[in-house]
Parts: C-alpha cells; sequence; structure tokens
C-alpha cells in the first residue's frame, strides 16, 4: 500500500512539474517596442502583427511618442529603459550605448547580415567599437523635383552648386518657385544644412573640431554662406510655413524642386499620386565626381541588455532583419535598407543609386554635433539674421559650452 502511495505522490508530483513548464512555455510574453519615427508607425503595426502571427505567446506593444528622443533619455534616468528600441544613428545613440545598458551585438551572427559601412558609422558614435545596435535602415538627403515641371523648361538634373543656382535661377526667370522651404520647422533646415555641410566642411572636422584643432569658424564659411543663399529662390514667407504643409504644396505643384529627405516622398504621393516625382543629390560643390549624397542610420534595432525576456526580444529583432520583412519595411517607406542583399528599386530615387554603386556616401554631420548645442535653432536664428561671423562664433561658443559640462 505504502508503495502504491509512493508511486501516486511521484506520480502527481511529475504532473505538477511538467504541467507548470508547460504552462510556463506557454504564457503570454509582451514586450515594448519604442520607436521613434512617426512615419514609420503603421509599418511597424504590420510586421508586428506577421510577426505574433507567427509568434502568438509573444505580444509586441509598439510605442512612438512626440519628441521621442527626450521621452527616452527622461526615461532611462528612471531606470525605465525599453525591451527593444528602434533609434536614429545619432548623438543620442551614442550616448545611450556609452551608457553601458544595451545588448552587446558583437557575437549575433545576423550581424554580419548588415553593410559594414552602417555599422561602422554607427560605431563612430560611442566610445569603443562594440555593435551595441544593428543597422537596419538608412534614410538620404535629397532634392525632390517634378520631372515634368523640368520637362516643360527643358531643365536636367544639376550635377554641381553652379548648375544648381543657375537651374534656380531659370525657374525664377520663368515665374517659378524653384524651392519650397518649410524652415517655421528649425528641424527641416537640417536636410539642406547636412547636405552643404558633408561636402564642404573637409576630411575629419568631427575628429579635429573634438581636439580643438579646428573651429567652425575655419571650416563652415563657405556651408553658411550657401544655405543663405538657399533663401534667395524660396516662397513667400519660408519661415511661415511647416514640413507638412511643405509636402502638400509640393504635391500641388507650387514649386519645381523641395529640399527634403526620402521620407517625404511617400505623404507627397499619398496627397497627390499622379506626381511625377523625382530625386537627386543636392550637388554642394563644383566638381560633379565629388558630390557626396549624405545617408545615415535612419532607424538602429537595439534592446535592453536586462530586459526579462531577451529570447523572446532578440526574436523580434532577427524576425525584422530577414530579407523578406526587411524589403518590405523600405518599399513601404522609401528608404534604404542597411540589410545586405535588400535593394530599393523604386523609380523615383533610380538616380541615387549610382552613389550607393560608387560609395560616393557621407554621413549626417549633425549625428555627430552635441544634441545639446541644439543646432537647428542656431541656424534658424542665423538665416534670420544673416549675420555669418557672428553664426560660425556661435556655433564654437555653444560647442565648447556643452563639451566643458
Amino acid at each position: 500500500m505504502k508503495s502504491f502511495r509512493s508511486i501516486v505522490s511521484v506520480c502527481l508530483a511529475l504532473f505538477m512539474i511538467l504541467g507548470l513548464s508547460a504552462v510556463g512555455f506557454a504564457q503570454e510574453v509582451e514586450l515594448e517596442f519604442f520607436q521613434n519615427k512617426r512615419e514609420a508607425v503603421e509599418t511597424f503595426d504590420k510586421l508586428i502583427e506577421k510577426f505574433e502571427a507567427e509568434n502568438p505567446n509573444i505580444d509586441i506593444k509598439q510605442n512612438h511618442v512626440p519628441e521621442a528622443e527626450t521621452v527616452l533619455k527622461s526615461r532611462l534616468a528612471k531606470n525605465n529603459i525599453p525591451d527593444i528600441m528602434g533609434l536614429g544613428g545619432n548623438f543620442t545613440y551614442g550616448q545611450i550605448a556609452d551608457a553601458g545598458i544595451l545588448k552587446n551585438f558583437d557575437q549575433a551572427s545576423y550581424l554580419s547580415n548588415t553593410q559594414t559601412a552602417y555599422q561602422e558609422m554607427l560605431q563612430d558614435l560611442h566610445e569603443g567599437s562594440t555593435n551595441y545596435g544593428v543597422p537596419y535602415t538608412a534614410n538620404a538627403n535629397t532634392v525632390l523635383y517634378n520631372k515634368d515641371k523640368f520637362e516643360e523648361l527643358g531643365l536636367d538634373i544639376p550635377q554641381t552648386w553652379d548648375e544648381f543656382i543657375q537651374t534656380a535661377e531659370t525657374i525664377q526667370e520663368n515665374g517659378g518657385t524653384p524651392f519650397y522651404l518649410t524652415f517655421k520647422d528649425a528641424w527641416t533646415i537640417m536636410v539642406p544644412w547636412n547636405s552643404l555641410a558633408a561636402n564642404l566642411h573637409g576630411e575629419n572636422f568631427i575628429e579635429q573640431r573634438l581636439e580643438n584643432e579646428t573651429t567652425f569658424e575655419d571650416r563652415y564659411q563657405k556651408v553658411a554662406e550657401r544655405i543663405y543663399k538657399l533663401l534667395d529662390y524660396g516662397q513667400n514667407d519660408i519661415f511661415g510655413y511647416g514640413y507638412s504643409q511643405g509636402n502638400q504644396a509640393f504635391a500641388n505643384g507650387e514649386s519645381f524642386m523641395y529640399i527634403q529627405g526620402v521620407w517625404a516622398i511617400n505623404p507627397i504621393l499619398e496627397s497627390n499620386p499622379d506626381l511625377n516625382l523625382g530625386a537627386f543629390a543636392l550637388p554642394a560643390v563644383n566638381e560633379a565626381d565629388e558630390n557626396m549624397l549624405v545617408s545615415g542610420v535612419d532607424t538602429v534595432l537595439t534592446m535592453n541588455k536586462n530586459t526579462d525576456h531577451p529570447e523572446a526580444a532578440e526574436k523580434f529583432i532577427k524576425f525584422l532583419l530577414e530579407e523578406e520583412n526587411a524589403q518590405f519595411y523600405i518599399d513601404e517607406q522609401m528608404t534604404f535598407s542597411a540589410v545586405e542583399n535588400v535593394f530599393q528599386e523604386d523609380p523615383t530615387v533610380v538616380d541615387l543609386k549610382t552613389y550607393f554603386e560608387s560609395g560616393n556616401i557621407a554621413p549626417f554631420p549633425d549625428h555627430y554635433y552635441p544634441s545639446g548645442m541644439q543646432v537647428p535653432n542656431l541656424i534658424q536664428g542665423f538665416l534670420h539674421e544673416g549675420d555669418v561671423e557672428e553664426f560660425l562664433d556661435t556655433l564654437d561658443s555653444e560647442w565648447n559650452k556643452v563639451q566643458s559640462r
């Protein structure tokens, strides 16, 4: 009898253990995916839906908020760290990487499926050469143009700065508006600024500025002069209109060109699907073959190294990096992929391919400026006032002030 009871007890114990294990395996895991791109919310929602269908026990909660970087830094200060993050590859990402809270992806097999150039851009943002994130997508600063309007005036894509200005002059002489400028939103000023700075500030500017071996005053004179020159060719009240209004105005044919990133293409075409739209790199210098396209990591995927569910979090990152899903993302967002063998083939951006093929790519300069400088606001102020020397002196003093903190 005792033997029978012992057997029953053992069986019950095994049942309890196996039952609890089964419950633990089947238990739903909820993960927060914090990402900073408002225009990508719907695209990520579709990918999340697909992921959850394949992984019914993992629930991904996408979280996008205005001023995402500011919100995230505030949360980090309270040790309230999201499980998974999709961040811009900029100075803020570098700060977060240096804080020691992100997973080390050096040994992740899927890292090798991404382009080395974009891995290196991310590494340059923080101390050391560890990979604290995986580059997912890349964007580009462009000049969007109305192909039909260009054809009406017999205009070609300008290849040099002088040709660019001459194109604007020709448009004005024929009663058109060359550019729709949206400088009410200070961040939009960074599109032409980065295109000019990347091509004009010379080699190793950031490294030398960090070592106090050069200054903005020494290296940014032409950058300031040329961005100020663009004001001559904008619509009336360039400081009265913002990004959304600019997208709509350009879609309506109110200007021949629109200096914006590839991220603006989809909103524009949503407003006017029949628009015959093209894109080219802003030609910042007068040596055509030396002009570079400004491109950087638009989204870097990373995760909290102390998340309660590391396997599930990493599974979502690996899912996003699968070629089919990476292709879906760039097709919807009109961006470029950092994933190998995933290519942007849309005819709207076909003229940008040669830059990627030739390697004439430069990173976004402002990704390496200390965020505390508030450079967009400083440039906006300069464009109101027009004093180049005072502006460059302010950039240097603000850099020094932030670096000394």
